[in-house]
Order: structure tokens, then sequence, then C-alpha cells
């Protein structure tokens, strides 16, 4: 257990993505809200049910419509949020609506690619019931592999754990009719003693390469990230890491060891990353793109 003031550095904390724009100018009091030139639909915008205080409202942009929750707030900046495959705006009360969908426009190209990430996230969730079943498949070492149920007295894989291949099984002593609940923490078990020995080897072999030595490591279960490096040199790497491609494992534990030599994320600190793992900018893009919580979910 680590201490509480123990100084801590993590990889990728769970953020809600936001744009901030700040204001361009004082506005002129034909812009305030309810005083904008541009044409709107009569009557007032409906709430969104779900989101107390934000109104509905629509744009047409040069690559399609696009509708957006908006909400009055106290802050100074006009803030762009992507929440469940929906675009939020809190904007302060100076805010003209020509304003707000004038930063709308700017940030047009993020928004499309963060709701369209969002949208097969959704997507894949709604699958999640389907995963935990006899037949059902889930990610491990970046490929998918298939879950049985043979009432076999132990966990067995029936292919090269340590290099697996689509259509390899996990088979999981359990009746055929057994809950999703019961299989996803028989196969969660496997999975994390497997994590266990994968990234003993893996870290060793990058702690050698560095020539750096650590007073321990274990897992984590934290939902926000994927690993972390304290000044007392202690690691601990997720292990929903054992989900995804051998590349993606290699770059967290690299980006760990290379605290122990940087406590920052200097210049300094990205360099001794690409040393111990020269293809870390393309593991990191690939990184980005999932998130702990999400797991196993591709």
């Amino acid at each position: 257990m680590l201490s509480a003031d123990s100084r801590q550095l993590s990889l990728f904390d769970s953020l809600t993505p936001e744009a901030r724009i700040a204001p361009p100018r004082r506005p002129a009091p034909s812009e305030l809200p309810g005083a904008e030139p541009h044409s709107a639909p009569p009557g007032r915008p409906p709430a969104i049910p779900d989101l107390p205080g934000y109104r509905h409202h629509a744009l047409h942009l040069p690559d399609g419509p696009l509708d957006y929750a908006l909400r009055r707030s106290r802050r100074r900046t006009i803030g762009l949020t992507i929440r469940d495959a929906r675009l939020l705006i809190q904007a302060p009360s100076w805010a003209s609506r020509t304003q707000i969908e004038e930063a709308i426009h700017e940030k047009s190209r993020w928004i499309r690619d963060k709701l369209k990430s969002s949208q097969e996230r959704l997507a894949l969730l709604a699958l999640q019931d389907t995963q935990w079943r006899a037949g059902g498949r889930i990610p491990y070492l970046g490929v998918m592999i298939e879950l049985q149920l043979d009432g076999a007295r132990d966990a067995w894989f029936d292919g090269d754990s340590r290099h697996p291949a689509t259509g390899d099984c996990l088979h999981l002593p359990l009746p055929a009719d057994s809950e999703g609940t019961r299989i996803q923490e028989r196969a969660q078990a496997w999975l994390q003693a497997r994590a266990t020995e994968d990234f003993e080897h893996r870290l060793q072999r990058v702690l050698d390469r560095a020539g750096q030595q650590i007073h321990g490591w274990g897992l984590s279960g934290a939902q926000g990230r994927w690993g972390s490096c304290t000044s007392q040199r202690r690691i601990l790497l997720n292990w929903r890491l054992i989900h995804l491609p051998a590349a993606l494992i290699d770059y967290v534990v690299a980006h760990e060891v290379a605290h122990l030599k940087e406590m920052n994320h200097s210049p300094a600190f990205w360099r001794e990353v690409e040393r111990l793992h020269p293809d870390f900018k393309q593991a990191r893009d690939a990184l980005a793109q999932h998130h702990p919580a999400s797991l196993p979910l591709f």
C-alpha cells in the first residue's frame, strides 16, 4: 500500500475532453443573448431531460448539421465538452449565440472526431452483456479470444498464452448456464494471473535496459490510469493492460520506468522513454484510443 504523501506520477489520469475558447473581445450590446442578429428557430429551444439547465440547439456546418446543448454559467470562457456522444457547451452570460457558434466552427474538426469516438464507444458498451457468455469474445494481448464453459476443475487456455492467436479459447470451470457476472469474475481472475506473470517479465526487461532498480511493483485496478510511479520507486501497472497489444504494454512499462530517472514529463523524460521504447509515439497514440474503465471492449 502506498503512503498518502507519496509523490506519484500517473499515466493518463481520467479527464473529460474539453476545449476552452477565451473571449475574443467584449461584446457589443447588440450581441448579447436575445439580441443576436442571425435567425433562430421560433420559440424557446427544448431542454435536455437528463441534463438540467441545458437547452437544445441545432447548427448547420459545411459538413452537415450538428446538434448541441447549451448552458449558461459564470465561467469566463466558452467550454466545449463531448459526453455520451453529445456536444455540451457551457458559456458565460456575455457570449452571444453568434460567438458560441463561431467557437463551434473553429473546433468543428475536433468535435466531429470526438463525437465519432464517443459514438463508437457507446456502441461497444451496448455489447457488454453479450461478451460474458459461452462463445463470447474478449481481447487478450490484442487478440480476440473466445470464452468456453466446460465445467473443468481449473481455467485453462488452449493456445500459447504468451502469443495468443485469433480463435484460441479460454476454458472456464463453469456450467454452461452461468450468469454473466460469474463468467466475468472467473475470466478476470485468469487475466490478472496472466498479467502478473507477463508484466513481471516485461518490467524486468525494461529495468535492465534502463539500468534501474525498483523497491517493488504491483497490479492496479484504477479506473482512470494505466500506470504510476512513486518517489519511493514503486511502480503500479493496471491489470487491464493485459487486454492490449504487447507494444502498448511495453510503452506503459517504459513510461513508468523512465520516471525513475526523470520524475516529471520534461523533454529529458520523453528522451528517456524513447530510448527505452523507440516506437513510443505510435504506441502512445494508440493507447489514447482506450480507457481503463471501458475495457475489455475494443
